[in-house]
């Protein structure tokens, strides 16, 4: 994805779509399991066009509820983790990080 671009619906549904292809080519047997996302309440989630995509790849969809005072779990377990371990590092370019 290019520096500066604007996630929209067509930009999130091109990712998920990357994403699904990913994940057959890593871990042959995980779709045919299943799989959960988690994602809040911003435009390009909820638009028509995602819920299409998702629901044609059969994925459970969890909601972060509007408005919610708590943290969604991505913020405090995923970034916590991943600020601890980038912490101190520095990168020339975004192709490095």
């Amino acid at each position: 994805m290019t520096r500066g671009t604007t996630i929209n619906s067509g930009v999130y549904c091109r990712t998920l779509k990357k994403l699904k292809r990913a994940i057959q080519n890593k871990s042959r047997g995980l779709l045919s399991s299943g799989v959960v996302l988690l994602h809040d309440n911003a435009r390009p989630h909820t638009a028509l066009r995602t819920g299409e995509v998702l629901l044609k790849f059969k994925w459970d969809v969890f909601q972060h509820p509007s408005y919610s005072p708590d943290l969604t779990p991505s913020d405090f377990h995923l970034f916590t983790a991943m600020k601890k371990w980038l912490g101190g590092q520095h990168f020339a370019d975004d192709e490095e990080l």
